[in-house]
């Protein structure tokens, strides 16, 4: 499956946002790989999951595997356990491009380390990244 099947099966609604994501994300982080990966899209940097989307039953939950440390007040944390941060819409008119934006810029810039929390047994390592050199 690709991301444009994975919008299919979803509401009206819910694909608007999903396509308004996936364009803003496209655009801002244009080297990043695009995949479904456990069962939903989401955007990789050198292997490295950055941001993500899924249906949920809130709506859709847009998810920043380093959001944590964005400093983002619009992104909320996950359970604590890891670095991420979400946020989560039910109508297209929700998505504020000026927030998404400066989020995808900072997933570029701040990354931790999820590729190899396996072999870390659990532990996350911040990646040392160079601006525009990822």
């Amino acid at each position: 499956m690709d991301i444009s099947t994975y919008h299919t099966v979803l509401e009206p609604n819910d694909i608007q946002i999903c396509e308004q994501l996936a364009d803003a994300i496209r655009t801002e982080l244009p080297e990043a790989e695009e995949k479904i990966w456990h069962a939903h899209p989401v955007w990789m940097l050198n292997g490295n999951p950055i941001v993500g989307y899924s249906k949920q039953k809130a709506g859709i939950r847009l998810m920043f595997w380093s959001g944590a440390d964005f400093n983002e007040p619009a992104l909320k944390p996950g359970s604590g356990k890891f670095k991420d941060a979400s946020i989560f819409y039910t109508h297209p008119s929700e998505v504020d491009l000026g927030v998404l934006t400066r989020c995808l810029s900072k997933s570029r810039s701040i990354q931790w380390d999820y590729k190899n929390i396996r072999q870390r047994k659990g532990q996350l390592v911040r990646i040392e990244t160079h601006e525009g050199n990822t």
